[in-house]
């Protein structure tokens, strides 16, 4: 088997578009692709005004919810994150995200 046999066909040769929620569920992307879809949806929920967002990651082992907790720990404009509510956010399978103000930026 040679290298050009393990490279999968992309099924989506263009860029797909989805639409900027609140809320990102991480279940349908492959985990190597975590951090840069929850550093670009980051960026893109600030740029639509969120001031609140939920990553939902399950719960699993933790693997995935430790990295997005790593990413957030590393962006200036990340107020605070934890755990969504227990009855509607997700508990520990999902991130709230609060982002700085403008001013708390200055």
């Amino acid at each position: 088997m040679n290298k050009a046999d393990l490279v999968e066909e992309n099924p989506f040769p263009e860029p797909v578009e989805i639409e900027i929620t609140d809320t990102i569920d991480l279940h349908s992307f492959q985990p190597r692709e975590v951090k840069l879809v929850v550093e670009s949806y980051l960026i893109e929920a600030r740029k639509k005004g969120f001031q609140t967002v939920r990553i939902i990651h399950g719960k699993g082992i933790g693997v995935q919810r430790e990295m997005v907790r790593k990413i957030l720990s590393e962006k200036d404009y990340v107020k605070s994150f934890s755990n969504g509510d227990e009855l509607s956010g997700g508990g520990s399978g999902a991130t709230v995200v609060k982002f700085k103000s403008l001013e708390d930026l200055e």
